[in-house]
């Protein structure tokens, strides 16, 4: 997702080959919300976040991880943070990588800093050399202070007295918008130096990312002290903070309630009073008419969301919008009766009433029957235009294709290897984003090329050459795969151990736990203990993880979601058996199957209740529709049993019970994460088209209806989800 703009985390189609990035943020004491603002930030404000608390990672979802340099430095116990960074000034220091920065012209720093009595040095130190950076100092003598340097342009802030012997939060903001250099001291501003003519471009290099040296407790000078203290959540942003920003981030740690540090200002006050309390349309209506609706015993009634309305001086007039309560259960319809609702009309003062009657339930209504069916996509030709030119749409096909025959497969399959401990071709280079090393989503863009392949290579026989090109990368893509999930389970060496059984895969070689460190060198490879058919591009410790209450983070002993990473895997495949004809993608979609039933059912359904609702860990993609889609094309029933395992049931049916849920027309859906919960919805109706079980079809009926009536789309926020859009 990222350099600037928000992108959704959801979907713009499987043909999408692209690497996406998933936010990760670890608030100081406990998980952020791994929504789309940290402490009331916009999270693509952030460029990196180094917790230093255990390990130099970048926590955003940037992958800017920093190394630390020198013998000094040291992750030790803190009675505040739990854990953080402490550099001896020894030299020792923390570095991130050079490109980092690149491309930003506006900066603001942020961090936690402990500094013993007599100490000092650098707290940053960004740039090219001693005469092109941004930096900060800090010193028991002199006090915290920022400055910079560009060419023969030098400025910077007065020094402020900071506090030894305890946590400090500080933060440097250089806003070149407005000329300013700023420096804060626990949330309030410190100094500020005005006039400030440069720019964060012109003090870091924009070429190679080796001109650039990018420092948390040095400086630019060679042969400089360095920093001696502790150090805690330091944090970078793109853009500009304002006071009431930085108060935030240092209130937010603090515990501290409010927007604003020692000298801010109270928010403005907002008014309402100038605000109309009736709409225009209120004037022309002189009545808004009551309804009656009917239902059936435990299913809420669709009542309309629009009706028509009586107007003034009998003219006439659109119908009218109408915003009924939505239940959060469907109590309401309990039993055979009467009961009426009241809503209202937005903008005016009228409320009228719906009268709802409801009947004992009657036999069941014939099940819906598919009228549309997909067609190949070798059908489908695009023809120039009647002067012979290519279309737009020639042309853009055109850029799609050439782009994707340009690509290597073994960028794709490099986490798969890595996963299996097999050496990589020469030439071999990794994926960035989700896809990089230690990203615990790796192998999700993996599926997105299984299927954007497939889709090509069926729909370009318009170009024998190009078709080649595509079918023998697939080949190749499922060859390698098939050959990775025939090891899993199975001996390294004749007469080696083994573990063949999905339900008994142990921990690591050395580990006395699961957990989820995929960095170089950590990685478990032991494929001989995962479990026959096992395939991914990570171990199966997340899988295991989530059984056992993982949740959402960057820590070692958290998870991102491994059934989502799946879906795409097995729907890649499945792409390729079904799309484009290759029967071992079928055959190692089956051994994944089985392997995931095996676990699923052998866990309690309060386990699975639990999964499924976790945010972000729990989120599965559609793996109920892949599942659903898998047994009708093998004809066996296990899969289908297995896609019911997917059941999101506090959203499908409101509770273990069944009791209400979409099922029953209840809204369980407002506030949920968009992209978490969708493909739920399109695997329920694959389900239902394999069972013939009526209250799969209702889920996704409901869900349409609520959702295209009741809801409206907003740009951007739906990842997080904390309000309905």
């Amino acid at each position: 997702m990222r350099r600037n703009i928000r992108h959704l985390r959801g979907h713009l189609g499987q043909l999408v080959a692209a690497v996406i990035l998933a936010t990760g943020m670890i608030g100081l004491v406990a998980a952020q919300g791994g929504d789309q603002f940290l402490d009331g930030i916009g999270e693509t404000a952030l460029v990196a976040r180094y917790l230093f608390n255990g390990n130099a990672e970048d926590s955003s979802r940037n992958h800017f991880h920093a190394t630390l340099v020198g013998s000094g430095t040291a992750y030790v116990d803190d009675a505040r943070f739990g854990r953080a960074l402490e550099l001896a000034g020894n030299g020792s220091h923390a570095q991130l990588p050079g490109n980092a920065l690149a491309g930003e012209d506006t900066i603001s720093v942020t961090g936690w800093l402990y500094l013993p009595t007599g100490a000092s040095g650098p707290v940053f130190g960004f740039g090219r050399n001693a005469s092109s950076r941004l930096f900060a100092t800090v010193s028991v003598a002199s006090g915290f202070s920022a400055g910079f340097a560009a060419g023969g342009s030098r400025g910077g802030t007065e020094p402020r007295a900071v506090p030894v012997n305890q946590w400090v939060h500080l933060a440097v903001v250089l806003d070149p918008a407005n000329r300013l250099l700023t420096t804060y001291v626990d949330g309030a501003r410190a100094a500020q130096a005005a006039n400030v003519g440069v720019n964060a471009a012109q003090l870091i290099g924009q070429g190679p990312a080796g001109a650039n040296r990018l420092y948390i407790g040095r400086s630019q000078d060679e042969g400089a002290a360095t920093l001696h203290g502790k150090l805690r959540d330091v944090r970078i942003y793109r853009v500009a903070l304002t006071d009431a920003q930085v108060a935030g981030i240092f209130n937010a740690a603090s515990g501290r309630q409010g927007g604003r540090g020692r000298a801010g200002t109270p928010p403005p006050e907002i008014s309402t009073a100038a605000i109309a309390r009736e709409s225009p349309l209120a004037t022309r209506l002189e009545r808004v008419p009551d309804i009656q609706a009917e239902t059936t015993v435990g299913h809420l009634p669709r009542l309309p969301r629009e009706i028509p309305a009586v107007y003034r001086d009998r003219s006439t007039g659109p119908t009218v919008r109408v915003i009924w309560p939505a239940p959060k259960d469907s109590s309401q319809v309990a039993a055979p009766g009467a009961y009426t609702v009241t809503g209202r009309i937005p903008g005016t003062a009228f409320e009228p009433k719906a009268t709802v009657t409801v009947k004992p339930a009657s036999r069941a209504a014939p099940a819906p029957v598919r009228t549309v069916e997909p067609f190949p996509l070798g059908r489908v030709a695009l023809n120039q235009d009647t002067q012979g030119r290519d279309t737009p749409f020639i042309k853009n096909r055109g850029k799609f294709t050439k782009g994707l025959a340009a690509t290597s497969p073994d960028s794709f399959l490099y986490n798969f290897r890595d996963a299996f401990g097999q050496p990589q071709p020469a030439g071999a280079t990794q994926l960035d984003g989700w896809d990089n090393q230690t990203t615990r989503l790796r192998g999700h863009a993996s599926g997105h090329y299984l299927s954007a392949i497939a889709q090509a290579y069926a729909g370009t026989t318009y170009d024998e050459a190009l078709r080649a090109n595509f079918l023998q990368k697939m080949n190749y893509l499922i060859d390698t795969l098939y050959d990775l999930s025939r090891k899993s389970g199975r001996p390294a060496s004749e007469g080696g151990p083994f573990n063949a059984d999905p339900t008994r895969v142990p921990p690591g070689p050395g580990r006395a736990a699961y957990d989820s460190n995929l960095r170089a060198g950590a990685i478990r490879t032991d494929y001989w203990n995962w479990g026959k058919g096992f395939i991914s591009a990570y171990p199966p410790d997340q899988f295991i993880m989530l059984e056992k209450g993982a949740t959402y983070g960057t820590q070692d002993t958290q998870i991102w979601a491994p059934y989502y990473t799946l879906h795409k895997i097995l729907a890649g495949l499945l792409d390729c058996y079904e799309v484009g004809g290759n029967r071992k993608a079928l055959e190692i979609a089956q051994d994944m199957g089985a392997w995931t039933y095996a676990r699923l059912r052998a866990l309690p359904a309060e386990a699975r209740v639990s999964m499924w609702s976790r945010y972000i860990a729990g989120e599965y993609g559609g793996m109920n529709e892949v599942m659903a889609r898998l047994s009708r094309l093998t004809g066996d029933r296990q899969f289908l049993e297995c896609a019911k395992l997917f059941d999101n049931v506090n959203v499908f049916f409101g509770n273990a019970s069944h009791d209400h849920g979409l099922a029953a027309n209840v809204d369980t859906i407002r506030g949920k994460h968009a992209n978490q919960h969708i493909p739920q919805i399109t695997g329920a109706l694959e389900t239902f088209r394999g069972t013939g079980e009526l209250p799969y079809y209702q889920i996704a009926d409901n869900f349409w209806d609520i959702t295209t009536n009741g809801y409206m789309y907003a740009i951007g926020g739906v990842a997080g989800a904390r309000t309905p859009n």
